[in-house]
């Protein structure tokens, strides 16, 4: 597929063994999006990882399609699956952009968004998978908000270290998602190395 699944495939098993750096945050985190979906809704989650959200939220809804660039991350998240008995998630291996036609409720990417080349065309594509009013929901750090981190990714991803990564402003970052067709519904900026958007729109 991409350097990237290559990435993510490597670090899949660490990812998976690693501590959450900020559980009260995550857990906030888990508490607006639940709000945010009904029992009836079919949601799709992009950049799924080892599929840790798609089990806290699949219970909350009536079916959970998750995808990931990964096929290392998305067979830890088949495990976790089984392992925690939620039986409404189906998995599959897919890149970012090439996001299922569904129509969908709702479309979550957390973690994700700074992480695409090609990110102005994956939010055009989560805008046509939506049904009308359908809510994308994301939550992205904003790396520009602090100078030290290009430089410091840039000297990472050198040495295969780090993964290729876009470096938006909040304000930069919001304007992005909006222009591909969203109005915004609920917003937080999370506090942390760098500020974290939490972001809330729903499809025009």
């Amino acid at each position: 597929m991409t350097t990237a699944s290559t990435f993510w495939d490597k670090a899949a098993t660490k990812y998976a063994a690693s501590k959450m750096s900020d559980p009260e945050g995550y857990r906030a985190t888990l508490e607006r999006t639940r709000a945010h979906l009904q029992p009836q809704d079919h949601v799709l989650e992009i950049g799924c990882g080892t599929a840790s959200t798609a089990i806290e939220l699949a219970p909350s809804v009536a079916h959970f399609t998750a995808t990931d660039i990964s096929s290392a991350m998305i067979d830890i998240g088949r495990e976790k699956t089984r392992a925690a008995g939620v039986e409404n998630i189906s998995l599959f291996v897919r890149e970012a952009s090439d996001v299922p036609e569904g129509p969908f409720d709702a479309i979550l990417a957390f973690n994700l968004l700074h992480l695409l080349p090609n990110q102005a065309e994956t939010l055009a594509r989560v805008h046509a998978s939506l049904k009308p009013d359908g809510l994308f929901i994301s939550k992205t750090i904003c790396l520009a908000e602090k100078w030290y981190f290009r430089p410091l990714i840039g000297v990472m991803a050198l040495f295969g270290k780090a993964p290729f990564v876009t470096h938006q402003r909040v304000d930069e970052l919001r304007a992005a998602i909006l222009a591909a067709g969203f109005e915004p519904v609920e917003e937080l900026i999370q506090s942390g190395a760098a500020p974290r958007l939490y972001l809330v729109a729903r499809r025009v």
